[in-house]
């Protein structure tokens, strides 16, 4: 426990929710700080403090962060309806309690972080944030300059109004698309909205992290520089 956290961070540690969840848990009554009713989300814990909800004593949990290497065919699921490969095949059963940041599609690949730190979710996910996400993408045809302006610009998707921070064209079919939000199916359904099919996407970038040595499948545990890392912009070019 770190010396003089506020209340709500505190019971957001502890498994209880996200910080905003822990306010309305505090308000409503039932916490108790060294045997005292304590109503006040922004009270400060400091070491050796005894807290309780609804009379169980609770204390943090150890957060585990994770980045696996998303392979095509799995689905961001910890249980799929229609029984199909599910990422948590891939991950020791040891890691079954962890939650996916964001998602990839089935048929997309790439980088994808799996966490209990529902802060660090919260940080990740939430657009007024805008955490970049950068994706390589090959389409079916060939793409021209107007289009990508038209993707920076905005189109309508099914999903609501989407847009690409900014994408560069690498190659006849292959452009390389960095995103700040998160619709479903965001980058496929952008390009079908102008009549174009992504045959392959991969993500190589959340944040300022990459990892271009860890293989498809595998995943390993994040540095606590390298977790900062992922809400970190790279610098702009010069």
């Amino acid at each position: 426990m770190l010396e003089g956290t506020r209340l709500n961070k505190f019971l957001a540690s502890c498994g209880l929710g996200s910080r905003r969840a822990c306010d309305a848990l505090v308000q409503r009554g039932g916490v108790t700080l060294n045997g005292e009713a304590c109503t006040n989300p922004a009270t400060r814990i400091q070491e050796g403090d005894i807290l309780r909800v609804e009379g169980k004593r609770v204390s943090p949990k150890k957060t585990t962060t994770i980045l696996l290497k998303k392979p095509r065919g799995y689905v961001c699921s910890k249980h799929d309806e229609l029984e199909r490969a599910t990422i948590y095949e891939l991950l020791p059963p040891k890691f079954s309690h962890l939650n996916h940041v964001g998602r990839l599609d089935r048929d997309s690949e790439g980088l994808l972080v799996l966490t209990n730190d529902g802060d660090l979710a919260n940080r990740l996910t939430h657009p007024s944030n805008k955490v970049e996400k950068e994706y390589r993408v090959t389409l079916t045809s060939s793409i021209d300059y107007p289009i990508l302006k038209k993707l920076v610009a905005g189109v309508q998707t099914p999903e609501g109004y989407a847009r690409a921070k900014s994408i560069k064209r690498l190659s006849p079919r292959r452009v390389s698309i960095i995103l700040e939000t998160g619709l479903k199916r965001q980058i496929r359904e952008m390009f079908k909205t102008l009549g174009y099919e992504v045959e392959k996407l991969f993500r190589i970038r959340i944040g300022r992290l990459t990892d271009p040595e860890l293989r498809p499948g595998r995943w390993r545990h994040l540095e606590h520089h390298e977790i900062e890392l992922l809400s970190l912009d790279p610098p702009a070019e010069a």
